[in-house]
């Protein structure tokens, strides 16, 4: 096998593909880059075995094949390197050679049988989609996936795909977001599945203006952007039924100015208990008072926001990191939470309404030490 390419082009391939190299295996080969040459194009391929990265490299081909080389390695000396056109040479022995202006590199590759074949699959369902809108919803979902692998389901993202748009709902048990659009139209395509949060971390990094085809295959979903393609394993697991955990008599309504509330609960809760993370949400007409208390350290600290509060006084506890990361995902200025009791789960929106666009966040109570 033996190409070459330019300097910028290899090194913008390896570091997407870097990303979906295992810094620790038990797999050698994982720490390597698949190199597959041929004379319609030169393509890369890196995997963790729960993600899987395929770049195509534009290159000028002199002898077709395939190898497996040292991904670290290849993306050290391409960074350290000006810009100049790299030949990248593998012999029958499995030797390889990268040829610079500056100079020769040796390296021993690996056979490319031993790399993990990409997933074939026969039955798949093409969808484009808007790649901005698209992150906007893994943007609103991804921070309440669920970090529990003993409940597969939750550790993804749940997209229910349906005629009149997209909804999608994360939740690991303590939160809840569902965050619905209308306006992601999926010509025609219907059905659940639940995308793990590692393939859309990865997508969000590379999402932009343009759009991408989504590929729903049985078992696999892959992401087609420009000349790259993401794949990644669908979680077969069934998702919780979540319409029957959202409360619908939430009555006590309560308003505050986002940036003033989140603001207070960070400073709040730094004298917070490390272990529990407590804070209480004191709520009257005019105001809501946060405050925390640690017994341990001999700790506390509050702060008064002003608010408005349409209903009887109410005093609830938080987790202050689930509290903060629900807060800071409201869209616009004005924070909206929907109360009923203290030991009730309560619901969070946002004032600022966005055409075909509905969000809902819920958030479980703790209760209050004594």
């Amino acid at each position: 096998m033996k190409f070459s390419t330019s300097k910028t082009e290899l090194q913008q391939a390896l570091q997407k593909l870097s990303k979906a190299t295992p810094t620790r295996t038990t797999l050698p080969i994982l720490g390597c880059v698949l190199i597959e040459a041929t004379k319609e194009k030169t393509i890369f391929r890196s995997t963790d075995l729960e993600l899987t990265v395929e770049v195509s490299v534009p290159s000028s081909l002199e002898e077709p094949g395939s190898t497996a080389l040292p991904l670290k390695t290849l993306l050290e000396i391409t960074n350290e390197l000006p810009e100049t056109r790299i030949t990248l040479e593998v012999d029958k022995k499995n030797k390889a050679k990268i040829y610079t202006e500056m100079g020769e590199y040796d390296l021993m590759a690996k056979p490319p049988e031993e790399f993990p074949q990409s997933n074939k699959q026969e039955t798949k369902t093409d969808v484009m989609l808007s790649g901005k809108k698209f992150k906007d919803v893994i943007s609103a979902t991804s921070f309440a996936v669920s970090r529990d692998e003993l409940k597969p389901a939750l550790t993804g993202v749940l997209f229910k795909f349906t005629p009149n748009g997209l909804v999608a709902v994360s939740t690991d048990g303590h939160r809840l977001v569902k965050y619905s659009r209308e306006d992601l139209k999926t010509e025609g395509f219907t059905g659940e599945i639940i995308i793990p949060k590692k393939f859309l971390m990865y997508m969000s990094s590379y999402l932009g203006e343009e759009e991408i085809g989504l590929i729903v295959g049985e078992s696999h979903v892959a992401a087609k952007i420009k000349n790259d393609l993401i794949t990644t394993r669908i979680i077969g697991e069934k998702f919780p039924d979540y319409e029957s955990v959202i409360p619908k008599e939430n009555k006590k309504v309560f308003r505050a100015e986002k940036d003033l509330l989140l603001g207070a609960i960070r400073r709040v809760s730094i004298f917070s208990n490390k272990s529990t993370h407590q804070v209480a949400m004191s709520l009257t007409p005019n105001s809501c008072r946060v405050t925390t208390e640690d017994p341990e350290k001999s700790s506390k600290a509050f702060e008064d926001v002003g608010a408005d509060f349409d209903g009887e006084s109410l005093t609830i506890g938080y987790n202050a990191e689930y509290l903060k990361d629900v807060v800071s995902h409201v869209p616009g200025k004005t924070v909206v939470v929907k109360f009923s009791t203290p030991i009730g789960a309560a619901l969070f929106s946002s004032e600022l309404t966005e055409d075909h666009v509905e969000s809902l966040m819920l958030l479980m109570p703790i209760r209050l030490n004594d």
